[in-house]
């Protein structure tokens, strides 16, 4: 498993290094696309495994062709229909519907070789939903999703064992959509809701507006208490080393065990995706400060371009900043001179250790003064 979720994360690097150098359907068919279905396990090559324009008949329209069909004992199993990396997916689910009941298949993908939607016939047997029950962004990859993808690799596909999560899937990604959505700007529905036992008068529109900001900021920072509650929890409750001090390696498999399964945190602002990563860097950065500062003084505040960890959650005390957001990834330590570093992995943040205790007792000393 670990081999595949390398293979995934290799390949979401590579896309976002030559995206912008594709530009038609054929050229994403065979940068993007065909990279994926080999790193599932099939042979792209053998039309036993894999057949290019795959023959559909559509009613009375014959040699409608499917992008791939991905095939076994000779029947296709999961249908793919490609589109330009430059282009948006939601117009294009009713001609991947329209293939869908012809063939044997339970299952079918329409990708843009960075989102790929996977569907089935959850509600009409035999009639493709109007919905995707799973949907992946390689460009925003989660373990969770990367787990969920390796259930489609040649090695372990089975039809029966999919289709029993697809519909839990589907259904829990709906919900989180919504409860994201309600974060972002909670609906009237959703205010009555909320303050039906906190607000006992009549429920007029004029209180309803009054409370819907008050619910927005109550959610966003019981989000922000949840995941900083957990933190504060991984740097006391993890295995102790033999100085009886909590191991940096312990409490970050501790986080991302807790993370795995988690919503993403999302900010006010809906393009703002704090990432498993950027939340693991995050402790990192905050066990290695304990020894010069109490946790509790550290916070960190995201945006779209960069995750700041501060001192007092004053953004004007950043002690880094964090930027995972492409495959360049860098920690910019607040010092004189602003010093960039080259970051391969999260873990290289602990090179640099010295360096962020420097940044750290700079700024308690200037307090001092």
């Amino acid at each position: 498993m670990e081999d595949f979720k390398q293979k995934i994360k290799n390949l979401s690097s590579r896309i976002e290094k030559v995206r912008e150098s594709i530009h038609t359907e054929e050229a994403t068919k065979t940068s993007l696309i065909l990279p994926l279905i080999q790193a599932l396990g099939y042979d792209v090559f053998n039309p036993e495994e894999l057949v290019p324009e795959y023959i559909a008949d559509v009613g009375i329209k014959k040699g409608e062709k499917i992008d791939y069909a991905i095939m076994k004992n000779e029947e296709p199993v999961i249908l793919i229909e490609a589109k330009s990396v430059t282009e948006i997916l939601t117009k294009h689910d009713s001609q991947l519907f329209r293939y869908f009941g012809t063939t044997k298949a339970k299952f079918a993908i329409l990708s843009n070789g960075i989102e790929y939607k996977f569907f089935t016939d959850l509600e009409e047997q035999n009639k493709m939903d109007q919905k995707p029950f799973f949907t992946i962004n390689m460009l925003d990859l989660k373990d969770i999703d990367i787990l969920e993808l390796a259930k489609f690799r040649k090695s372990d596909f089975d039809v029966v064992n999919v289709l029993t999560t697809a519909s839990e899937l589907k259904y829990t990604g709906e919900i989180k959509q919504y409860i994201n959505a309600q974060v972002e700007n909670p609906s009237e529905d959703f205010v009555k809701v909320v303050i039906n036992d906190i607000y006992q008068g009549v429920k007029t529109k004029k209180v309803l507006d009054n409370f819907r900001e008050l619910v927005k900021k109550s959610l966003n920072q019981y989000i922000n208490e949840k995941v900083n509650d957990k933190l504060q929890k991984a740097l006391y409750t993890s295995n102790e080393n033999n100085l009886g001090e909590p191991t940096i390696n312990s409490a970050i498999d501790i986080e991302k065990e807790k993370l795995e399964h988690e919503v993403e945190v999302e900010k006010e602002d809906n393009e703002i995706h704090t990432t498993e990563e950027e939340i693991e860097g995050y402790v990192l950065v905050k066990l290695i400060l304990k020894e010069e500062i109490d946790p509790a003084r550290v916070y960190y505040r995201d945006n779209k371009s960069y995750f700041n960890v501060l001192l007092d959650n004053n953004i004007r005390r950043w002690i880094c900043r964090l930027g995972f957001n492409n495959a360049n990834k860098y920690m910019q330590l607040n010092n004189e001179d602003k010093t960039t570093i080259k970051i391969d992995s999260v873990n290289d943040i602990l090179i640099h250790k010295d360096k962020l205790l420097e940044v750290a007792k700079s700024f308690d000393l200037a307090a001092s003064k």
